[in-house]
C-alpha cells in the first residue's frame, strides 16, 4: 500500500501525467510558500531569516527574468516542469542553501561588475517613468477610478449589502491609531 505522500510524489513526477499538477506545484513552492515564509521572517524580526528570504527573492527574480525568454522553448523539453520544481526546492532548502550559492557565485559578481551601468539604466527608467506618469496623470487617474468602480460593482455582486471598509489596506495598529485622529479634524 502506498502512503499519501508517495502517491503525491508519483503524480507530481509522472512524466506521462498532466503538466497542470507540476505547474501548480511550481507556483506554490516558488511563490506561495516563500511569500508566507518572508512574512514570518519580517514579523519575527530575525535578520538571518530576512537575509535568507532576500537572497531567495533575488535568485527567484533572476530566474523569472530568464524564464520569460526561455520558457516557450524549454517547456517542450521532457520533464522541464519537474526540473523547474526541483530547482525551486533547491533554492529554498536550508540544507542546500541554493539561493545563497547562486547569489554569491553568480549574481553578486555579475552585479558588482556591471553596477555602474545598471545604476544608469535604472536612473533612466525611473526618469522616463516619472515623465510618463506626469504627462498621463489624467488618464491614469481615470483608469484608476474606472477600475475602482468595476471592483466595487464586482464586490457588490459577490457580497450584496456588505459595507466597504475605507481602511482595507492598513494594518490593525494603524487603524486604531488613526481612528482617534480622524475625529479631531
Amino acid at each position: 500500500m502506498a502512503f499519501p505522500g508517495e502517491v503525491g510524489l508519483r503524480v507530481l513526477f509522472s512524466p506521462l501525467g498532466s503538466n497542470v499538477v507540476v505547474r501548480t506545484a511550481c507556483c506554490s513552492v516558488g511563490v506561495a510558500l516563500p511569500v508566507y515564509s518572508t512574512f514570518k521572517a519580517i514579523e519575527s524580526k530575525d535578520h538571518n531569516e530576512q537575509q535568507r528570504w532576500l537572497l531567495y527573492w533575488a535568485a527567484y527574480g533572476s530566474f523569472s527574468i530568464a524564464k520569460v525568454f526561455s520558457d516557450k522553448l524549454l517547456s517542450w523539453v521532457p520533464l522541464y516542469y519537474q526540473m523547474k520544481f526541483a530547482f525551486l526546492v533547491w533554492l529554498q532548502l536550508p540544507t542546500a542553501n541554493g539561493a545563497k550559492h547562486l547569489y554569491m557565485r553568480h549574481m553578486r559578481p555579475f552585479l558588482l561588475r556591471h553596477q555602474a551601468r545598471l545604476d544608469q539604466v535604472v536612473e533612466f527608467i525611473y526618469a522616463e517613468t516619472s515623465k510618463f506618469i506626469i504627462s498621463h496623470q489624467g488618464e491614469l487617474l481615470f483608469a484608476r477610478d474606472l477600475f475602482m468602480k468595476i471592483m466595487g460593482s464586482v464586490r457588490e455582486l459577490v457580497h450584496p449589502g456588505r459595507k466597504q471598509s475605507s481602511h482595507a489596506i492598513r494594518g490593525p495598529e494603524e487603524q486604531s491609531e488613526n481612528s482617534g485622529s480622524d475625529k479631531d479634524d
